[in-house]
């Protein structure tokens, strides 16, 4: 994710926000898993090292994606919100998880907010983005 863009593709230009492997997962845990917190996308799954998760949230924060908050409740911690343009994410957060349980062995009970929104159409990813809007812009 270097500062200089490799062309005006607009694929391109949101692979060199979006296109590692841990970004998108981050944006997934506060959409998905209510994560606000360093020490809480630290222990997603997928086993993402400090360093990395501070580089990504960093990227995140300069784009734009999400802000970053002192926590009222805890003098020493940091919370993460999701801006308008990282709610705007969620369209294609779902389908990447459609995509991946259609096309690869992913277990079901995973996808099943993907599913249940993709079913639900527009207007079920439209609420969705309202309700996350209210929780993470407007806190």
């Amino acid at each position: 994710m270097s500062g200089k863009q490799r062309s005006a593709c607009p694929i391109n230009l949101a692979l060199e926000v979006l296109g590692d492997r841990w970004t998108l997962l981050i944006v997934r845990d506060m959409m998905f898993a209510g994560k606000r917190h360093f020490r809480e996308f630290l222990g997603s799954e997928e086993g993402m090292s400090s360093r990395t998760l501070a580089d990504r949230l960093s990227s995140l924060q300069q784009h734009g994606i999400i802000t970053r908050h002192d926590d009222p409740t805890h003098g020493l911690k940091t919370v993460y919100r999701l801006t308008a343009v990282g709610v705007s994410l969620l369209p294609v957060v779902v389908s990447l998880g459609v995509w991946g349980l259609e096309n690869c062995d992913a277990d079901p009970e995973a996808g099943k907010t993907a599913i249940q929104l993709h079913k639900g159409g527009p207007a079920a990813i439209r609420r969705l983005q309202e309700q996350m809007l209210s929780d993470h812009v407007a806190a």
